[in-house]
């Protein structure tokens, strides 16, 4: 069962589920509609059960076997809603490309100085003293060795660039230069030239990286973040970026953004500084990029169908409060 969904959508998750599983698509159903609907389904798909369920349909759930969301992070999902043996899967990887091609654009102006050049010629002053970097063998460290982490590896590597990946086991099949746990995130930023953030938000990731982790970064080092924006203290980088002039940030993710507060704010002047890149958290947002969002989800639920593993299960005590 999902969701209010466009016809382009609906024809993907269909397409992907074949034979093996019917969806009911219940925008627009009546109450008594959507309570049956809900009472007979296997699986629920859609990008957030919290606020697309209504109040009382929970206790519906008791016989769905998996809640697959469409979203990649399951930071903003009720789980004490949902019947406790019931297992929910994030939909990891499903915007791995767009967003990979976002953390090489951002690395790649921060490198070249690109907004702070373009402010200089807006104002008169053509200069062609201040060098800009190179990625070729940069050290790249990723925070969050998933599906956009490996991605942005790719890209990286393109370029003769060095990866450094942290996740949490600890273990990967991709090769890489270092890799290592959350326990080695003072090594690797210390060494990085850029470090992309692709984690998600948990309890142990939220403010991961405040002054003392941002003090161990080099001082002309250039943060992306394309995650979520609790998992840097904010007050701490807008600190650092403006006592440090040489550092830089692209920054997707932001502390306060519609979706979850009803409005875009920040506490601090971000925008006043020239080392500082940023975008509407728009980096998975490419043309059709929601049609095979939905797609890969429902393949994950085609692999439940079939009775294969699920790809994506996530544990509801990372986001306990």
């Amino acid at each position: 069962m999902t969701y209010g969904v466009s016809g382009e959508i609906r024809s993907a998750i269909v397409e992907a589920l074949g034979a093996a599983a019917s969806a009911v698509f219940i925008s627009g159903a009546s109450p008594r509609e959507r309570t049956e609907a809900l009472g007979q389904a296997n699986v629920i798909l859609a990008w957030n059960p919290g606020t697309e369920l209504r109040p009382g349909e929970f206790d519906h759930l008791a016989g769905v076997g998996l809640i697959q969301l469409v979203s990649a992070g399951a930071d903003h999902i009720p789980f004490d809603r949902f019947p406790a043996d019931v297992p929910v899967a994030s939909n990891v990887g499903a915007y791995a490309d767009p967003m990979a091609e976002h953390v090489l654009a951002m690395a790649l102006a921060l490198a070249k100085r690109l907004p702070e050049q373009h402010g200089k010629l807006a104002r008169g002053e053509f200069d062609q003293h201040t060098l800009t970097r190179a990625i070729r063998g940069s050290v790249i460290v990723i925070l969050g060795f998933g599906g956009i982490g490996q991605a942005c590896a790719r890209l990286f590597e393109a370029l003769g660039a060095r990866i450094h990946a942290i996740n949490r086991s600890g273990s990967t099949d991709r090769a890489v230069e270092y890799l290592g746990t959350l326990a080695d995130l003072d090594r690797v930023l210390a060494a990085a030239d850029v470090l992309v953030i692709s984690i998600p938000l948990t309890r142990e990731t939220r403010r991961l990286i405040g002054r003392r982790k941002l003090a161990l970064m080099k001082p002309d080092a250039i943060l992306v973040n394309v995650a979520r924006g609790a998992i840097i203290d904010e007050t701490a980088l807008y600190e650092h970026l403006r006592d440090h002039p040489e550092f830089s940030a692209g920054i997707d993710a932001w502390w306060h953004e519609p979706f979850g507060e009803g409005e875009f704010r920040t506490e601090h002047p971000f925008f006043d500084l020239p080392n500082v890149l940023g975008s509407p958290h728009n980096s998975a947002l490419t043309p059709g990029a929601i049609v095979e969002a939905n797609r890969h989800a429902a393949l994950n639920v085609l692999r439940h169908v079939r009775g294969e593993p699920v790809v994506g299960l996530v544990d509801p005590q990372d986001y306990a409060p």
